[in-house]
């Protein structure tokens, strides 16, 4: 096994830094409502497909829904397997090329189409999407497609559309969250003319059963060697290469996860993506798209919801009337709707935006995977307590009963997942957090760095003024304030003059956080989370309310209750935010805090008394990174960058 690599905390704030995308050469929605700019016309009118690709869509979807509803997923659930024959099928219509151009033997379909696409086979199992996603999304097409040279692509893509099923290997059993501390090898050999790979991947979706892996490893620095953290394409059946366990897990009973242990793997040197040293950028900017798969099986799961809740709560009666007529329900099944309706605009709108390709979508991308799986947790969460029983108990047992199998209790536990893997609610805050406030950082950086000069300092401080000078006095007044404003939007146009106003409440908000905490900002997690999460829901409130209004300058005959949708969404988005800027200000976290340290010193250790582990003695911790006092302050300066203000 690889040896740990120890790095310090400067050195792994420079590899985060190194890894993001620096630049801004396009316009970013998202981006400019952190700064305290609604620019609708960014999204408005909502983007769309052309015919001939929507024609091509619905052409596909149609192949496929007939062929997803013909399969049980329940067989998944029950073997903990994807059956061979359902692979196949999806192999035959073109699934695992949906994303590859057809120059390559793919469909050559949109990111709309895809997203589609993985909601209908979510509906069979949702094992299917992480299969499909995991090869497509972060697998071997999706690098390729951005950093792969010609015969790359001529060499690997038609295989990966034909079904050579593809894995992404970058997690290790003591590295998660920080890269820095890869501890995998690509050691050059046989004059460079290939690398030898050793180290021990964990999580690996889709490696148990892949024919194709990228694999992210450290290549040292040497004469004639970049080095750093590259990416490589390796045929999974090299000679060295060991899948030593397949892992299982709470949800997602039939995704094929597992431990892959490289011991000397030669690969040739034509099979690096990109430079060395670029496989930390290559992950990040596959998952600005990738990323967007998540936020669909949302969706579509928040679909499923709605469905069997109405199906349900008019059917079962309770005191006299269907349980839906009771307030106490009616609330849960209106937030399961309203939300359901926003979730598919933003996987609707992030989709049309990333196939534009004139929006950069990093942050709209890492808002639509944050909020969506928070927001589909809820949603399962509700449905179990509308079920109540029956939400509780597993679908087998209700079939064996006689009654219909409704695997809510499934729902709940494959969603759950989607608020950890591809980067965690936590890590995904402190991303978004990181591109929030880059502005900032551009402008004043320099003056809370210890290290910085005075002549540099100095500099600094002209540049901020000048940021500042002309910056902040548009924060405080705007659009949001004229009663005329947004009027084209009708009913909804007073939701759009909140997001106005609450987004320069935002910028205002980050500001005051800067000059308070100055260089401490970047230990001020729950600050930064809350500024993100008020982010993620004025986003959503934008997509749902330009889409409510695409629909009726269509003349959808749906765009009325549209608008009901977008307008009661609205009003419950509305509240989480006055919530969130309540809690900037008024919260726990520094007694929380306090109380954490007393945690871990084991001052609070009796409290445990009256208990016993059952898991102690049955194996050593292995946690993703090592904890210590400072390990918060860590986190956030690797994702928030050398210096705050």
């Amino acid at each position: 096994m690889t040896d740990p690599v120890h790095v310090t905390e400067e050195q792994a704030r420079a590899v985060a830094e190194e890894a993001r995308e620096s630049g801004w050469e396009k316009p970013s929605f998202a981006k400019e409502l952190f700064l305290g700019r609604l620019t609708l016309d960014l999204v408005h009118p909502f983007p769309r497909p052309s015919a001939d690709d929507e024609a091509r869509t619905e052409e596909f979807l149609a192949g496929l829904r007939r062929y997803c509803e013909s399969l049980d997923g329940q067989v998944i659930e029950n073997d903990a397997k994807i059956p061979d024959d359902f692979v196949a099928g999806f192999a035959d219509l073109g699934c695992f090329g949906m994303k590859i151009p057809r120059e390559y033997g793919g469909l050559g379909l949109s990111q709309v189409a895809y997203n589609r696409a993985l909601m209908l086979v979510g509906c069979v199992h949702p094992s299917l999407g992480a299969l499909l996603s995991a090869h497509q999304s972060i697998g071997v097409p999706e690098p390729l497609k951005l950093a792969g040279t010609p015969e790359q692509k001529e060499r690997f893509l038609p295989r990966c559309a034909r079904g050579a099923i593809s894995a992404f290997l970058l997690t290790e059993p003591d590295v998660g969250s920080d890269p820095a501390r890869l501890a995998s090898t690509a050691v050059p050999v046989e004059d460079g003319d290939a690398y030898e790979l050793d180290g021990v991947k964990l999580w690996t979706t889709n490696g148990v059963v892949a024919e194709l892996l990228v694999v992210m490893a450290r290549v040292p620095r040497s004469d004639g060697h970049r080095g750093g953290v590259s990416a490589f394409v390796v045929e999974a059946d090299s000679p060295g290469i060991t899948v030593e366990r397949r892992n299982h897990f709470m949800g997602l009973r039939g995704i094929e996860n597992g431990v892959t242990r490289m011991s000397r793997v030669r690969v040739p040197k034509d099979n690096l993506i990109g430079r060395e040293g670029d496989g930390l950028k290559i992950a990040l900017t596959t998952l600005n798209a990738g990323r967007l798969a998540i936020p669909a099986m949302c969706a579509g799961a928040g679909k499923w919801s709605l469905k069997i809740a109405r199906e349900w709560s008019g059917a079962r009666v309770q005191w006299g009337r269907p349980v839906g007529e009771h307030g106490a329900v009616a609330t849960k099944i209106a937030f399961v709707a309203a939300t359901t309706y926003a979730l598919e605009a933003v996987v609707e709108l992030s989709g049309q935006m990333c196939d534009e390709g004139r929006n950069d979508i990093r942050i709209e991308a890492a808002l639509a995977k944050l909020w969506a799986s928070e927001m589909g947790c809820r949603i399962a969460d509700e449905l179990v307590q509308i079920r109540g029983g029956r939400g509780y108990e597993s679908a087998a047992s209700l079939a064996a009963r006689g009654e219909r199998a409704v695997p809510a209790e499934q729902l709940m536990r494959d969603l759950r997942i989607n608020r950890i893997f591809e980067g965690s609610s936590e890590i995904m805050r402190l991303l978004v957090a990181r591109e929030a406030v880059d502005a900032h950082l551009k402008a004043a950086g320099e003056l809370a760095d210890p290290k910085a000069s005075m002549e540099a300092k100095a500099k600094a401080a002209a540049k901020a003024s000048g940021f500042y000078a002309k910056w902040l006095p548009k924060l405080v007044a705007g659009k949001g304030q004229l009663p005329t404003s947004f009027t084209e939007f009708g009913a909804l146009a007073t939701h759009l003059r909140y997001v106005e106003r609450a987004s320069r409440k935002l910028a205002r908000s980050t500001f005051y956080g800067m000059a308070r905490w100055q260089a401490g900002l970047e230990k001020k997690q729950g600050f930064l989370g809350r500024v993100v999460d008020i982010g993620a829901e004025l986003f959503a409130m934008s997509a749902a309310c330009v889409r409510a209004e695409m629909q009726r300058s269509d003349g959808d005959p749906d765009a009325p209750a549209a608008f009901e949708l977008a307008d009661v969404f609205c009003r419950q988005a509305r509240l989480r935010v006055d919530a969130l800027f309540d809690e900037l200000w008024t919260n726990t976290d520094d007694a929380d805090k306090h109380l954490v340290s007393g945690i871990l010193d084991g001052r609070f250790t009796w409290l445990e008394r009256g208990i016993f582990d059952a898991s102690e003695g049955t194996g050593p911790w292995i946690s993703e990174w090592t904890p210590g006092p400072s390990t918060e302050e860590n986190l956030a300066r690797r994702f928030l960058g050398v210096h705050s203000v």
